[in-house]
């Protein structure tokens, strides 16, 4: 999963940076609110873990703004030093799903993030990996479409899984990549820049994703793309 960590301390980062990265998820982290928010507007993550204490802001002030702004309900984990109940009563009730009493233990922040993206994602994900007439063959790299199988590449397959995992949000460009290109967490920058977009269109074509068939692939100018179910029914 992507996560973006903002503290503005930088050690606490990149202890948080490690202890994600071993549980096998990629960790971006940002030492000022106005980072983090900049790059929220334009960026996908799948959680976020915002501390109390930064140099230009506040963590429930932050909290707020990400409800107001971001339209996609992620999941906000909450740090803070304070162990009053009013600070996390406080943290709460700006919008934050979940909290932690700094300082973080591994063992801990390893069971609240897992258990928060396992109440956020869940639900999302098939066990037969089915979505209305698409039946994902993991073992084939294949997808029948309507029955009818249709063979892919092992990145068009991993691309075409993940937007099904993921319908109805918009992920950016960076997130894909990331999710697709580099599960080492090699640098998805270094592709190239046309490779997503042509993975994208393909997968359109050959997987026939039209509106008759209940899903529709579509880019939004500068961010990223989205697969949409037109029917509630057929994600289920």
């Amino acid at each position: 999963m992507r996560i973006a960590s903002l503290d503005d301390d930088e050690g606490q980062l990149e202890q948080t940076r490690f202890a994600l990265k071993t549980m096998g998820h990629e960790c971006h982290t940002f030492l000022t609110a106005k980072q983090f928010q900049k790059m929220l507007l334009r960026e996908s993550f799948d959680l976020l873990m915002v501390d109390w204490a930064l140099p230009d802001s506040t963590g429930p002030e932050v909290v707020q703004w990400v409800r107001q702004h971001v339209k996609e309900m992620v999941p906000i984990l909450f740090l803070t030093s304070r162990q009053d109940e009013a600070a996390i009563i406080e943290g709460l009730s700006a919008g934050a799903d979940d909290f932690m009493v700094k300082p973080v233990r591994v063992g801990e922040l390893s069971a609240r993030v897992t258990a928060l993206l396992r109440r956020s994602y869940a639900e999302q994900v098939p066990k037969d990996l089915s979505w209305g007439p698409y039946r994902f063959l993991a073992d084939q790299c294949a997808v029948e479409v309507e029955g009818q199988p249709v063979t892919l590449t092992k990145k068009e397959f991993e691309l075409a899984l993940f937007l099904f995992r993921n319908s109805g949000r918009l992920l950016s460009r960076a997130h894909l990549l990331e999710s697709v290109w580099s599960p080492e967490h090699t640098d998805a920058q270094a592709l190239p820049s046309r490779t997503l977009d042509t993975h994208i269109s393909k997968l359109r074509s050959l997987l026939g994703l039209q509106p008759e068939r209940g899903f529709k692939l579509v880019s939004v100018y500068r961010q990223g793309y989205r697969l949409e179910a037109l029917n509630d029914a057929l994600a289920a």
